[in-house]
């Protein structure tokens, strides 16, 4: 991508198959678990996107010898743990990687400072912070722990610890720098959610003990990593991201006489509410060829041009979609009647306020929404918005990624001012989209 805006413009159907590129939590994962563990780690599918590749350097500064094999084929040699990084660690926009980053450092007896690009140092990370802190962790940065900060580890004490939110970070921090703390860690988690970490670390040979209490009504989950825990090298296979596959896939059902086939997408049921919600739309969605991959299920999905309804999301199906929801708001601008979705103060803390910028692109090209502080409703009439707006996405790749797609089955070409920023998620999404027939340009 150049400097230059990119533009989308309504044209004929979308048909193909393609495929989603690698997931950005598991590639993360592979890289600080690849790089904590002792031995040999090869990846295959790794998300070549602007965030992976800067945790990739991370762990190169931390000690761990990091190679390039070829397209999405990566080794990792890890030394069983990090030593002392000799600069500053730069994150980019990667606000996942640096949490998890934080968290495993934790563990090691030695000062470690972050920093980010302008979006990254704008994010607190007070709530990563403050488990780290209660383990015997301590800090020095600016306000409400925005980057650039120092965090001193080593030393670390257990802790039992209930998520104030649904944050898979905060959980990921905790057991990565539990694998270093004296008597392990437990997460108590009120609302489940994304269990990638739990998943790769017992890849790499960790014991995670994970059990489902019933409390009154309501299902409370524990993880415990006990202490002592070593990893060791492994293969890692990465699916397709669901939240990349969301953009082709929503195309395919608002483009009439669209069919647009995904292969090989993570069906992690923390990770798929975008897709049960789409099909309690009316969306025509049909996943086949169900097959196991590096401990996760994946499977081809085909979305065809569908009529949508407006439905209520349930407030508790937001950790399993809460980077869908903007992408979700533009199908919800094609749909009939209002799509309610609240319960998602969390994405006021993203790369953006991505509630304000969703609920702004869509009215800028004609939708109407009605924003609230934990959510929006997207009034739908079942027509195509007019579309004709330049969306400012403040340097979000989810914002210019979903109004890229509303501009193709809108009435008039839609335009994002910043899509170099697409980069650090979905490489070649542009390409991809062309592929598939879109007609997309420099705007």
């Amino acid at each position: 991508m150049t400097a230059a805006g990119l533009r989308s413009a309504p044209g004929g159907a979308l048909r193909g198959t393609v495929r989603a590129p690698g997931d950005k939590s598991i590639s993360h994962r592979s890289m600080i678990l690849g790089a904590l563990a002792t031995g040999t780690t090869t990846v295959e599918g790794l998300l070549e996107g602007d965030d992976v590749l800067a945790t990739a350097r991370a762990m190169q500064a931390f000690g761990a010898r990091v190679e390039q094999e070829g397209v999405g084929r990566w080794r990792i040699e890890g030394q069983g743990g990090f030593s002392e990084a000799a600069d500053v660690i730069d994150c980019g926009n990667a606000g996942t990687g640096v949490r998890l980053i934080m968290g495993a450092a934790a563990g090691f007896p030695m000062c470690s400072t972050f920093t980010g690009d302008a979006s990254l140092r704008g994010r607190p990370m007070g709530r990563v912070l403050e488990p780290l802190a209660k383990m015997g962790a301590t800090w020095m940065g600016r306000d409400k722990g925005r980057l650039p900060l120092t965090l001193k580890g080593g030393n670390l004490r257990g802790l039992n610890y209930t998520l104030p939110m649904a944050s898979a970070q905060v959980k990921s921090a905790v057991l990565l720098a539990g694998l270093h703390a004296e008597g392990g860690v437990e997460v108590i988690e009120p609302e489940a959610t994304r269990d990638h970490t739990e998943r790769m670390l017992r890849a790499f040979g960790a014991e995670v003990i994970v059990e489902d209490r019933k409390v009154g009504d309501k299902t409370i989950r524990h993880v415990r990593l006990p202490e002592g825990q070593k990893l060791t090298g492994t293969h890692v296979a990465v699916p397709g991201d669901p939240s990349s596959a969301a953009f082709p896939l929503v195309a395919g059902l608002i483009v009439p006489g669209s069919e647009v086939t995904v292969e090989g997408v993570m069906l992690n049921d923390l990770r798929t509410g975008l897709f049960t919600t789409l099909r309690e739309m009316g969306a025509d969605l049909v996943i086949a060829n169900r097959r196991m991959a590096s401990g996760e299920e994946v499977g081809d999905i085909t979305a065809r041009y569908s009529k949508l309804k407006g439905v209520v999301v349930p407030p508790e199906r937001a950790p399993s979609m809460i980077d869908e929801y903007p992408i979700l708001a533009v199908a919800a601008a094609f749909a009939e009647g209002d799509t309610v979705m609240r319960g998602i103060g969390e994405m006021r803390v993203k790369e953006s306020d991505r509630i304000a910028l969703t609920a702004a692109g869509l009215e800028a090209c004609g939708v109407d929404v009605e924003e609230e502080p934990e959510g929006f409703i997207v009034h739908g009439t079942g027509q195509p918005p007019r579309g004709g707006a330049t969306v400012e996405t403040h340097g979000d790749h989810r914002i210019a990624m979903s109004h890229l797609i509303l501009g193709m089955a809108a009435q008039e070409a839609v335009s994002v001012d910043e899509p170099g920023m697409i980069a650090t998620s979905f490489p070649g999404f542009a390409d991809l989209m062309r592929g598939l027939g879109a007609t997309l340009a420099e705007a």
